[in-house]
């Protein structure tokens, strides 16, 4: 499969649930790398010590550092893209993916700041009806631009090696 350099970039999370799942995508969909700005989802884990990971092995090699701005850490040339409910953006389903992107998400209670839609190179929307939760937001994007560039799959070996130790199923 062909490696893009992809990252996810969080504006404010809150939630260390959410985050651990975001870690989780991260992993599923070979990303390496997740940065987040603020200050909420480091005093949550402060604050609940005994709040469950939900992350899983899969995304033991994803990196999550905090930033303190989403875009002036990026990689030169690196394509900013926002996904937000903001007017003027476009669909999820006819966008085209750059090979390189930052992704950029919002807050669970709130949006992406308008200086950072402002410094996008694309602003995408998922067309639901009502928001949906941060980590399920990670995951249909991720898995958008996994359907819609071209790569190769390594099929059988992929899934012995991706799917649970108690499933052993094969098409007959």
């Amino acid at each position: 499969m062909t490696q893009h350099n992809v990252i996810i970039g969080l504006s404010n999370p809150k939630s260390p649930e959410n985050v651990g799942s975001v870690l989780r995508a991260a992993g599923n969909y070979r990303v390496e790398q997740v940065l987040y700005t603020g200050q909420r989802y480091q005093r949550a884990l402060e604050n609940n010590p005994d709040i469950p990971n939900v992350s899983r092995k899969v995304s033991e090699s994803v990196s999550l550092s905090a930033v303190n701005s989403l875009v002036d850490t990026l990689p030169e040339g690196m394509a900013i893209v926002c996904v937000e409910f903001a007017v003027g953006a476009n669909s999820l389903p006819e966008y085209k993916h750059p090979e390189d992107a930052c992704y950029i998400f919002g807050p669970e209670d709130g949006n992406i700041s308008q200086e950072i839609i402002d410094k996008a190179d694309s602003v995408v929307y998922i067309p639901t009806v009502g928001s949906m939760n941060l980590a399920a937001t990670v995951n249909v994007v991720l898995y958008d631009r996994l359907s819609k560039l071209p790569q190769s799959y390594e099929n059988s070996e992929l899934i012995r090696n991706s799917r649970d130790t108690n499933n052993n199923l094969k098409v007959r």
